[in-house]
């Protein structure tokens, strides 16, 4: 068992880009690498869970969305770090394309990404927190029994540091 930060994808993080699914658009948000760093550092498996909609909208396809993952892990691992799990939910009810036009847990405010995690990947659940940029992401992570945290902008290593310090506070710290 061990503890885990479950983030979102864009605008926490990767700058925000409507649909992203280039390689040539994706960014990091500021210090992203090294707030990724700081918490394998303290023994957290990072895990990403991401609406795709852009998928059941026709934007682009479910190999896009593993293509740019794949550059996300090989950029870190010239960091000498990684994302742990990648999970993503191609679904939308309206969708335009029919084999995603589905109600389903996956997509968030639905906490079924961040429990498939958990019982892959044996999550410590007491200790583990999801950090987000949208109400749907905090209301998934209380679906699923875990904390989670607000992200705006800034330095995500700095945001990272306050929440840290917050599960201190709460005797979940290092």
């Amino acid at each position: 068992m061990r503890k885990t930060v479950f983030f979102d994808r864009d605008g926490v993080l990767n700058v925000e880009r409507n649909y992203l699914y280039k390689i040539e658009e994706f960014q990091w948000q500021t210090d992203a690498v090294a707030a990724i760093k700081l918490l394998q550092a303290q023994d957290y498996r990072i895990i990403v869970v991401t609406n795709q909609s852009g998928v059941a909208r026709g934007y682009y396809n479910e190999a896009d969305v593993s293509k740019l993952h794949n550059y996300m892990q090989a950029q870190l691992a010239l960091q000498q770090t990684r994302i742990d799990a990648f999970y993503y939910c191609p679904h939308l009810p309206d969708a335009s394309r029919a084999e995603y036009a589905q109600e389903c847990d996956c997509r968030k405010p639905g906490p079924g990404m961040i429990l498939k995690a958990m019982q892959e990947h044996e999550v410590l659940k007491e200790q583990s927190f999801l950090i987000g940029d949208k109400e749907s992401d905090l209301q998934a992570a209380q679906a699923a029994g875990i904390r989670g945290y607000l992200y705006q902008q800034g330095s995500l290593l700095e945001f990272v540091k306050n929440v840290l310090a917050k599960e201190a506070d709460l005797g979940n710290g290092i």
